[in-house]
């Protein structure tokens, strides 16, 4: 990892155990990564999440890792396995595009990546024809999905307003209510979830039907 600073690089020491192996310990990742540091005498700040990798909400220590990274609090980011950093090899390339944009540098431990050196630049390379060929599989699995339920009969996308479990329920009431006065329209669209312009197109369809009723 050829670092190149006046002052001893801030490194980010990344671990994460998953919620389904509770007898994980971090320390089996960070101890190696500290001895490195350490013999480097590089300083180091310690972020470890106990979450799964899809999980990105819950690992609140990747969270300020990835702030401080935009605020250039640190310059290296080093975990022990790239599972434990990122999701998907999408999530991979992204996260190190936007650090290398960032200025911070990002090396693996045991997988022999340093984007410090020409085979991390490469790296990213072969990441980015990965990630778009992840994309291209997702994409056609998208539409092979839609093409099969339409075969089916299925209704692609979101149902129609009237047909909307909270509208269902409460269109009726808040119908009446509109009409008695004692609920404002922009009380009855926040009620029932929909647009101002979804309530009127709602309560002027069920005042048709009544009006239909009423002559037959």
């Amino acid at each position: 990892m050829p670092l190149e600073h006046k002052r001893p690089p801030r490194v980010a020491l990344y671990a994460r155990v998953s919620t389904r192996d509770k007898d994980q310990d971090p320390e089996v990742q960070l101890a190696p990564m500290r001895d490195y540091v350490s013999a480097r005498v590089w300083c180091a700040a310690v972020y470890v999440d106990t979450a799964s990798a899809a999980d990105l909400v819950g690992r609140s220590a990747w969270a300020r890792l990835v702030a401080d990274a935009r605020q250039r609090r640190i310059d290296l980011v080093l975990v022990w396995k790239l599972d434990r950093a990122f999701r998907s090899t999408l999530h991979c390339l992204r996260t190190l595009e936007a650090w290398q944009r960032q200025g911070v540098d990002f090396a693996c431990l045991t997988q022999n990546v340093d984007t410090t050196s020409a085979e991390g630049q490469l790296l990213l390379t072969i990441l980015a024809a990965v990630a778009e060929f992840e994309r291209s599989l997702i994409a056609e699995r998208v539409k092979e999905g839609m093409s099969n339920a339409r075969r089916r009969g299925a209704r692609i996308g979101r149902p129609p307003a009237a047909e909307r479990p909270n509208v269902v329920r409460h269109l009726e009431a808040v119908r009446v209510a509109v009409a008695a006065g004692t609920l404002s329209k922009r009380a009855a669209a926040k009620q029932l979830r929909v647009g101002f312009g979804t309530l009127n197109r709602l309560l002027t369809a069920r005042k048709g039907e009544g009006q239909n009723t009423v002559a037959r």
